[in-house]
């Protein structure tokens, strides 16, 4: 299974950030291999419409489920459409935080 969590930062111990598409970055974790993937958002100072460009971006890396704090409307559809599970997450802690709560599945799923 692919994680992905919206980070302000490019490493595990970086903060989540809340806002999933204007997040600065994508962590992609795998939980199968431990491994993890770092994708930086080219949307994430862009003008509108980022929402749903984001998580088309998420989906073509074979993400399962996604953890972040807001995701809108429009990005909700394309994810949701394309089968990706949402979690909240808005404890502010870091990507591993986010991670190991996902992983004691005490995140609440929202869609």
């Amino acid at each position: 299974m692919k994680i992905c969590i919206t980070s302000q930062g490019s490493t595990l111990d970086a903060l989540t950030e809340e806002r999933f598409g204007r997040a600065p970055y994508f962590i992609i974790i795998d939980t199968d291999t431990e491994s993890s993937e770092v994708l930086e958002n080219p949307f994430a100072a862009a003008g509108g419409g980022v929402g749903p460009k984001a998580a088309q971006l998420i989906n073509a890396h074979q993400v399962t489920a996604l953890v972040s704090g807001m995701v809108g409307g429009n990005a909700r559809e394309v994810l949701v459409a394309a089968g990706i599970q949402l979690y909240t997450y808005n404890s502010g802690g870091t990507v591993r935080d986010a991670m190991e709560q996902f992983n004691k599945k005490t995140l609440e799923r929202v869609a």
